[in-house]
């Protein structure tokens, strides 16, 4: 199956190639800044700290593994069965699966994806579950001529059709909120209100919602608002700076280290995974991940 990180869309302006230019230097250069750099300093463990993996894309995943291991993460997110071996030999988690999505913009919310969807996540969940894992991402899809409220009904009947055995295998599904202004034009799951109306439809303790920071800025802001008042659906996390999708320093508009004393005030026992496109190449990648983790955590 096609690797998720293959059709994500980069913002307006970057090219994948322009994304990823320098990783490989980055990886080929681990021993030399691991040594000098990554003091393990101890974290707090308020957070469960992760890593998408299509933002290092170009870096060996062993090279990637030690690295967030060097800085204290737990999990390596967006990650299919390919690599689950290298994640387990590194003693990392896979924080959030993928695989069984048949693209962004081909989801749950057009009955027409229904027979397709419902055979490759019945294949997947137990993919996920016999390899230790709990949760396995999914997307609603476009809008096209599909009302809001119909693309909702259209979600739950089709997901209510693979739930059950979700809950015997004991693995989350989780939709991710996308915005639809700037990186995902049509994208139908992209407000939480909607988001959260499809977790109440569905009424499963194995269905979520990934909520990213950087989407929903752009889509609807109130972030703290939205975590303390929605957390209960909120299955997993995602960062990245706004304007830019750049690492979640002082040069954007989001406010971190609130934000994370916000999502670890509600108890949540899960993962936040950075998922912001590095502004730097090589070493500087390196060290943009580790300040967004030590910024993270609170």
């Amino acid at each position: 199956m096609t690797d998720l990180s293959d059709r994500i869309a980069a913002p307006v302006g970057l090219s994948r190639r322009h994304l990823f230019q320098g990783a490989a230097a980055l990886g080929a250069g681990l021993a030399a800044t691991g040594t000098a750099h990554a003091q393990s300093t101890a974290l707090k463990g308020n957070i469960n700290h992760s890593v998408a993996r299509w933002t290092f894309g170009d870096m060996p995943l062993a090279d990637l593994c030690v690295m967030a291991r060097d800085m204290g993460l737990k999990a390596i997110d967006l990650c299919g069965p390919d690599d689950w071996p290298v994640l387990k030999e590194h003693g990392l988690d896979s924080s959030m699966c993928n695989g069984a999505e048949i693209s962004l913009e081909a989801g749950w919310a057009d009955p027409a994806n229904h027979d397709e969807l419902i055979r490759r996540y019945g294949d997947h969940i137990r993919l996920v579950a016999d390899a230790g894992y709990r949760n396995l991402i999914c997307f609603s899809g476009n809008r096209g001529s599909i009302s809001d409220e119909q693309g909702l009904e259209n979600c739950a009947a089709g997901l209510s059709q693979i739930l059950p055995q979700a809950q015997e295998a004991g693995v989350t599904l989780v939709m991710e909120l996308l915005n639809s202004r700037v990186d995902h034009p049509d994208y139908m799951c992209d407000r939480s209100a909607w988001g959260v109306a499809l977790c109440k439809r569905l009424g499963s303790p194995n269905f979520g919602l990934l909520y990213d920071i950087y989407h929903m800025q752009i889509m609807e802001g109130d972030v703290i608002r939205t975590i303390t008042d929605y957390h209960e659906w909120f299955a997993h996390y995602h960062t990245a700076g706004n304007p830019g999708r750049n690492e979640p320093d002082d040069s954007q508009e989001l406010n971190y280290p609130a934000i994370c004393r916000a999502i670890r005030d509600t108890g949540f026992q899960g993962y936040v995974a950075q998922e912001f496109i590095p502004s730097g190449t090589g070493r500087q990648a390196a060290d943009a991940l580790r300040d967004a983790v030590r910024t993270c955590d609170v």
